[in-house]
Parts: structure tokens; C-alpha cells; sequence
């Protein structure tokens, strides 16, 4: 049986959402727990949990989900997937987020940094001016410290950019359908349907061309659920997990795009 509940001691989760505009970093505490499940289990736990929680206020009218899309920094020789699949308890990621598949004057973009060190998750982030992508992708650290260099953020991924030789490697996009809980604003459940990869070419940008880009599905009839909490699972989430007799992973989009890709695997390159 999952253990709902990690005892006294809290494992400290960061956020650190970074405003362009803005020196403020406002940071939260929490868990993630994740899941694969069958497309059909995934779809009679979303219908369970309707009962006890509703869907983000801010997906669009109309919709049960909105749109991710990453795109993660790598290097030749796969330090992030390696670090990742061997279970390394001290290790971070960077990655451009965006929820649209094109840019436009109100398409939220991201630069975030996602990390772990022993049992606690971190996560970063700066928003970035879509007219400020090729600054990244050539990497023209002068211009990038000028806009963004006064919270250090920026500063910190430059170094790691030259010190493991990273570059933009690999795109994943996916459907995501969060839900809140009234009754504890700490405790979150995500399902991520359609999960795809792609190793863009051509234009290496996040918002690169469909038509020029071949994509490969991972975990096809397979969705991911991402429990996000504080303390403690509600009791009638723990009857869930007993009823579906549910088993948390340690995975990630990453390294299954990566590995659906033919890039990398656990048992070498």
C-alpha cells in the first residue's frame, strides 16, 4: 500500500516563480508522487476524484485540459538522463516551458530549473520574452545578463550552459488536466495524456514548424497521474490507492522522450 502520509518531518518543495519584471521569488513546500496508468484507470480515477475536486479555474472555456510544451537541455553524453535513471539524489535540469505551440504577444514562456537533492524537489523559473529566444539559442550571454541577470537566475544557467555543454535537445508535449481540492489548496492532482517527443531540426526553436519536426508517441494508452501535496493524501484519495492498488514510479517526461527517441537508455547510449 502507498504510504500517504511522510511522518513528521517535511521534506522542503521550492517554487520559485519569477517574474520578468520583478526581483520577488515566492517559494511552497510539497510532495510529488507519480503514476502510469492505463488510459481506461486513468479515466475511472478522473471520474472518481470529480466528486471531491474540480477542474483549475484558468484551463480554457470549454476544455477538460490545456497544452505543455518543453524543451529540455542536454548534453552529448546524456548527463541529465543518466543522473535521472541512476537515481542520483543531487542533480537539476533546465528547460524551456511554454502552453501554446506557436508564439504570440500573450504566450507565456518559461526558463526553468528543476532539481532535486535527497528526498526534496525544486523548481525555478524566469519568464522570458518570446523575441528573446535566439539570445538562448546562440547564447549570448551579454544580452541575456542585461535583460535578466539582476535575480542571478539567469546567471546560474549560463554557467551550467558552458560548464556541461548543454544544448537544446529534445521537445515534449503533452495534455494536461489539473484539478483542485476545495478543502486543501495544497493538495493537486494532474493527468498528462498524449505524451510526444521530438528532436527538433531545422529550426531549433520551441515554437519549431509541425509539419518540419517528426514526433514519436511515449507511453502510448498510457496516462500519467502527478499527486501533488503538503502532509498528507485525504482520506478518500487513500481508498483510491487501495482500490486501483496504485504504484508510484520514480519517471519522468524527459527520459521516456528520450528514450522513445533512441537517444539514450538505462542500459547505455
Amino acid at each position: 500500500m502507498e504510504r500517504e502520509y511522510l511522518g513528521s518531518r517535511l521534506f522542503k518543495f521550492q517554487i520559485m516563480s519569477i517574474d520578468i519584471n520583478s526581483n520577488e521569488i515566492s517559494k511552497f513546500q510539497r510532495y510529488e508522487f507519480k503514476y502510469l496508468l492505463p488510459a481506461n484507470i486513468a479515466d475511472s480515477i478522473q471520474e472518481n476524484i470529480e466528486n471531491f475536486m474540480t477542474l483549475d479555474p484558468n484551463i480554457p472555456k470549454g476544455s477538460s485540459s490545456y497544452f505543455v510544451r518543453s524543451q529540455y537541455f542536454e548534453n552529448e553524453i546524456f548527463s541529465n538522463f543518466y543522473e535521472k535513471v541512476d537515481g542520483m539524489r543531487k542533480r537539476h535540469k533546465y528547460r524551456l516551458r511554454t502552453y501554446a505551440d506557436n508564439p504570440s504577444s500573450n504566450t507565456p514562456l518559461f526558463l526553468e530549473k528543476k532539481g532535486r537533492k535527497l528526498e526534496r524537489t525544486m523548481k525555478g523559473r524566469i519568464k522570458i520574452n518570446p523575441e528573446h529566444l535566439d539570445y538562448i539559442y546562440s547564447m549570448d550571454s551579454d544580452k541575456l545578463l542585461n535583460y535578466y541577470g539582476k535575480n542571478g537566475f539567469m546567471e546560474g544557467f549560463i554557467f551550467d550552459y558552458f560548464r556541461k555543454k548543454l544544448k537544446p535537445t529534445i521537445i515534449i508535449d503533452y495534455n494536461r488536466s489539473p484539478y483542485m481540492s476545495e478543502f486543501d489548496t495544497n493538495f493537486r492532482l494532474t493527468f498528462d495524456r498524449n505524451i510526444r517527443a521530438c528532436i527538433p531540426y531545422g529550426s531549433k526553436s520551441i515554437f519549431c514548424e509541425e509539419k518540419d519536426q517528426y514526433w514519436e508517441n511515449v507511453n502510448p494508452g498510457y496516462c500519467t497521474l502527478e499527486v501533488k501535496f503538503l502532509r498528507r493524501f485525504p482520506p478518500w484519495f487513500r481508498r483510491i490507492i487501495q482500490n486501483y492498488n496504485l504504484r508510484r514510479l520514480s519517471i519522468s517526461k524527459f527520459s521516456t522522450g528520450i528514450e522513445a527517441r533512441g537517444l539514450a537508455s538505462d542500459t547505455g547510449v
